[in-house]
């Protein structure tokens, strides 16, 4: 079996997934509706895949009830690069079909969960290992797959761990204050390759919050409880670890060990 290192195009054509944010909890306080906040996604998409034509894009839906893939460019890797751009408004439009599709099968899930958290929050974890299963897949076909990268187009999840997650693997970290300028941000900072990225100028970080966030009600935390079977991390006392199902002691630990805690499981997964 090759090797990974062997089996990388070695013109740096990327593999993008997108992680994209459908909570209408979020999208119905903001003064940009969603509908304008595709169009700067879409060209975004657009952009990347003009990049290069051995480029590739992935779409995964997060709602706060399932996820869901919406798009793969791969299954229309056989057209070609005259025709592609007449037909990509059609292929972006099979994105928007399968998208409200899946925005109004989340949302008949959530009506019928009554533990479903609406408190403006999405399955970022579901999506995320969707994303780097994906990858992995990729990863085992072929001899030759190109550099994967996920982009989290985040709304309603803390900011404190896409700090903590763009920290650890190297990535980037932008939050801007306005979505009215969406699609400038996103091709002078995300459109790039791996590559690239060593000559140009990216934002940098101010700092980043290494606390810890509760699995209860997704807030940072200073103190907390942290369940010693699977080191889940709670602000309140509970009798049961509602991860595992282990009983709880009484026992208190302060932010830095809660913190220490989330590397150590990080630290023990497996590199995907």
């Amino acid at each position: 079996m090759a090797s990974v290192a062997s089996k990388l195009y070695s013109d740096d054509v990327s593999l993008l997934v997108l992680l994209l944010d459908t909570n209408p909890l979020f999208w119905d306080t903001t003064s940009t509706t969603f509908s304008q906040f595709l169009s700067h996604v879409l060209a975004f998409l657009n952009a990347v895949l003009g990049l290069n034509q051995l480029n590739q894009v992935v779409v995964i839906a997060t709602g706060y009830s399932s996820c869901d893939y919406v798009y793969d460019s791969s299954l229309t890797s056989n057209v070609s690069s005259e025709s592609r751009g007449a037909r990509m408004p059609a292929l972006f439009g099979s994105l928007l079909e399968k998208l409200e599709d899946f925005i109004g099968r989340d949302a008949e899930l959530a009506e019928g969960d009554e533990h479903v958290d609406r408190i403006a929050s999405s399955l970022l974890s579901g999506s995320l290992s969707m994303a780097l299963c994906y990858i992995q897949r990729v990863f085992r076909s072929g001899h030759l797959h190109p550099q994967p990268r996920i982009l989290c187009l985040q709304g309603t999840q803390n900011s404190a761990f896409l700090q903590q997650a763009s920290y650890i693997t190297g990535g980037v970290h932008h939050a801007p204050k306005q979505l009215d300028g969406l699609f400038q941000f996103l091709t002078t900072i995300f459109a790039t390759d791996l590559h690239t990225r060593g000559f140009v100028q990216l934002p940098k970080p101010v700092g980043v919050d290494f606390r810890a966030s509760c699995f209860c009600h997704k807030k940072t935390i200073d103190m907390g409880y942290v369940c010693s079977v699977c080191l889940s991390i709670f602000c309140e006392h509970h009798k049961k670890c509602s991860t595992c199902g282990s009983v709880f002691g009484q026992s208190k630990l302060d932010a830095a060990n809660a913190s220490s805690s989330v590397n150590d499981r990080k630290r023990r997964a497996p590199d995907s």
